[in-house]
């Protein structure tokens, strides 16, 4: 899924896997950056391996949030093996705020982003959606913008 800052991609992943665990598919939730440091980990304690088998035995996988923390080098080619060994086996659903064109940016090497967006994309369903903030939506003015227009409506204080 590929959406706008902040309207809810990580409410909408969470939904579907607990639809899908309800359905009793097998699910595992996670943000990209605990992904990357439990492979990181793995890797030092010699037991990748083992990690990546047990990232891959999920029916469904929910990464969230890639491209909010950067993904150095090396942890960008643990992620590519994950992404690999669940190809066209097992479903994959990704969170993030970037656009794919970017990806080289986020997993710093072109080739590398690439070959994991043609693993993701191959057999996809990207959903873009566009729109405010779900969180915000209720708490900013409507007719102003203005965070002090947002906190003299509350009778808060503005210290511009």
């Amino acid at each position: 899924m590929l959406f706008s800052l902040h309207n809810g991609k990580t409410h909408v992943a969470t939904s579907i896997g607990i639809a899908a665990a309800k359905k009793r598919i097998s699910t595992y939730f996670i943000t990209c950056h605990d992904l990357i440091q439990n492979l990181k980990r793995a890797m030092l304690e010699n037991r990748l391996d083992a990690r990546l088998k047990h990232d891959t035995k999920y029916k469904l996988l929910i990464i969230n949030e890639i491209g909010y923390l950067p993904i150095e080098r090396e942890d960008a080619k643990l992620f590519f093996q994950l992404i690999d060994m669940r190809y066209e086996k097992r479903s994959t659903m990704l969170t993030t705020n970037v656009n794919f064109r970017a990806w080289d940016e986020v997993f710093c090497e072109p080739k590398l982003a690439n070959a994991i967006l043609d693993r993701i994309l191959h057999h996809a369903t990207v959903v873009t959606i566009v729109g405010d903030s779900y969180r915000l939506k209720n708490h900013l003015a409507k007719d102003d913008d203005s965070f002090c227009t947002y906190l003299n409506k509350r009778k808060r204080t503005c210290l511009c």
